[in-house]
């Protein structure tokens, strides 16, 4: 079957499916690549099939323009998300509208946790998926039959039939690698991520994460906690293969998008010395527990940012999340970041269980003494099939809504009795305003832009588009959104 892996658009700006661990409407423009749907658009196309890979949010394609293209495929893929869902549903209508005989398929976290809730919403979808859905999608793009595949969920009379999981993929070389199809069908000059070198690409290294942490989504819900290693031959090959094939479009930077890229030392020794040789600048996601010596060798091998979850500066809070780190540790590992040149990108969330004012202005004054390069704020967000939405839900403090339909702002969806949604989500402003408005940072920032025009263009898009959607959030508080 002609296959179309569509990560779609839902709202203006939206990052929802795919990679994005965390989708929203972004506070600054950005968009991560579609990894997991690059994987079946490789296999199908090595099993002789035709596929096509659309990313429409970065490439800005409507959803009318959409269903359009989808005209000339038999088989779509959607890759859907809690937020967007809703919207998610009015595209495959409006797809089956255009083509009745077209087959469609949701993939992704929600329809995961929520089948039959997903499979009932409308006629438009023949199928989901259970958790990673690449030979799922395959077989089906092949014409094996739905009830001989493993892992998918349809309807057959009214009543739901499910097929027996298939275990998830643990020989990761034997898949092919997503690159050559974003030289296919991407446009790498179309993502933008602010704290990294643009162009850039990304990809995995690894499947899962053996951490913890009661907010995580895509390891309770989706690719588990079972860690899955490529090996490093394999990814220093597609490494060497992406940096030549992008040259023309002038990459700067490969980022590896892994839940936790960092996670057994040993390994990333083993890679930085694969990597070295190939003298290119890329960064990672990772976690706070990596000794001096271990990022000594990978600065030298040529890393450049990494992204860490530090969430809070309260101790006990990390307890309650299950983080696995304390704030001490995280404090000493970005002081070694600095000492060996390796910049941090820190995330901080406002409003996990056991937050309150004063633990608040703690992670604040945290943050601060920390001072990493960038941060980012979100207020908490537990989906559903986590376990700290089961804790929100017990604890009853879930609001009813939990996003703006119109914008798909990710808004607090907790009101605690002594903290409510309205006041989190003005801390998170105040955070951003005690953070960034310090004279050392200010100096920072605008000594990086004063030599670099592309730079200043960019950092001025990315002040107004922040100042854009703070103001829309407030609108919404004013209105009682939240």
């Amino acid at each position: 079957m002609k296959t179309l892996l569509l990560n779609p658009p839902s709202f203006e700006k939206f990052d929802g499916g795919a990679s994005s661990r965390w989708p929203a409407t972004r506070e600054i423009e950005s968009y991560w690549y579609p990894v997991w749907l690059g994987y079946p658009a490789a296999l199908i196309r090595d099993m002789g099939g035709e596929s096509r890979l659309l990313d429409a949010p970065p490439h800005h394609v409507s959803p009318e323009e959409t269903a359009n293209i989808a005209r000339d495929y038999d088989f779509v893929v959607l890759f859907t998300s809690h937020v967007g869902f809703n919207n998610d549903v009015k595209l495959a209508e409006m797809m089956k509208n255009r083509r009745p005989d077209i087959k469609i398929a949701f993939v992704g976290p929600p329809v995961t946790t929520h089948p039959e809730v997903a499979l009932r919403a409308s006629e438009a979808i023949d199928f989901v998926t259970h958790k990673e859905f690449d030979f799922a999608v395959t077989e089906f793009a092949a014409g094996k039959p739905l009830d001989q595949i493993a892992g998918v969920h349809f309807l057959r009379e009214g009543k739901m039939v499910s097929t027996p999981p298939k275990p998830l993929v643990t020989d990761l070389d034997s898949l092919p690698w997503v690159t050559p199809i974003y030289k296919r069908d991407l446009d790498i000059t179309k993502y933008n991520v602010p704290f990294l070198l643009n162009p850039f690409i990304a990809f995995y290294s690894t499947r899962g994460c053996p951490a913890l942490c009661t907010f995580c989504l895509w390891p309770q819900t989706f690719d588990d906690h079972r860690w899955r290693q490529r090996s490093v031959e394999d990814v220093r090959n597609e490494v060497e293969w992406a940096l030549d094939a992008f040259k023309p479009e002038g990459l700067q930077e490969i980022f590896f998008d892994d839940d936790t890229f960092t996670y057994n030392p040993k390994r990333m020794v083993e890679m930085s010395r694969a990597f070295k040789p190939l003298k290119f600048q890329w960064s990672c996601t990772s976690r706070s527990h990596l000794d001096y010596e271990t990022l000594k060798v990978m600065a030298d091998a040529g890393c450049r940012l990494f992204i860490v979850g530090f969430e809070s500066g309260n101790e006990q809070i990390l307890k309650n999340i299950k983080k696995g780190i304390t704030a001490r540790r995280s404090l000493e590992f970005v002081k070694n970041c600095k000492k060996v040149g390796i910049k941090v990108h820190a995330d901080f969330i406002i409003g996990l269980p056991g937050e309150t004012r004063e633990t608040i202005k703690e992670t604040i004054a945290y943050a601060k003494e920390m001072d990493a390069e960038t941060i980012q704020v979100s207020v908490a967000h537990a989906y559903p099939g986590t376990e700290m939405y089961e804790w929100f839900r017990a604890n009853g403090v879930i609001l009813n809504t939990t996003m703006s339909d119109e914008l798909g702002q990710q808004l607090p969806m907790a009101n605690f009795p002594h903290l409510s949604g309205a006041e989190m989500l003005e801390w998170v402003h105040k955070f951003y305003d005690e953070y960034y408005f310090r004279p050392k940072v200010v100096a920072r920032i605008v000594g990086r832009a004063m030599f670099d025009g592309r730079e200043r263009r960019r950092l001025y898009k990315e002040a107004r588009e922040f100042l854009q959607t703070r103001a829309r959030r407030r609108d919404l508080v004013k209105a009682g959104q939240v």
